[in-house]
């Protein structure tokens, strides 16, 4: 990847062995990484110090990463969450993907393919905040 100013992900895991070596491994590749260990704190992120991209732990205790994700798309609909989990069955992966998160990926989760979908979802976040703009330019 090149060294071009990255944007910023905000890491939200309960484990906090993946949590900061996800979060090392972002950063060495030119990420802002903000980091959370359950929902209440990253919803305080997004409203403080709002990220591009949300990798968020599907299990969690107290909030729960279903809620989580629903509360950051009330707050900032524009921000792209990518899912993660260690265990999980395909109809509550649909479920999540129709709500709207960018997408699903299993724990452990390969860097180069995390990386990927990272680039990918703010892409999204990108064209989506380009069309806002120009659905709100006047005429």
């Amino acid at each position: 990847m090149d060294k071009q100013k990255k944007f910023k992900v905000l890491l939200v895991d309960d484990e906090d062995i993946f949590r900061e070596a996800t979060a090392r491994q972002l950063k060495v590749r030119g990420f802002t990484v903000l980091t959370a260990d359950g929902g209440e704190a990253a919803l305080e992120l997004v409203q403080s110090d709002p990220p591009d991209v949300v990798l968020l732990d599907q299990e969690m205790p107290g909030m729960h990463g279903t809620e989580t994700f629903v509360a950051i798309k009330e707050l900032n609909p524009l921000i792209e969450v990518i899912m993660l989990t260690g265990n999980t069955s395909v109809d509550n992966a649909l479920e999540l993907m129709k709500l709207g998160t960018f997408d699903y990926l299993m724990k452990p989760v390969n860097i180069d393919e995390l990386l990927y979908k990272i680039e990918d979802a703010h892409a999204r976040k990108q064209l989506n905040e380009r069309r806002q703009r120009s659905n709100t330019a006047p005429s």
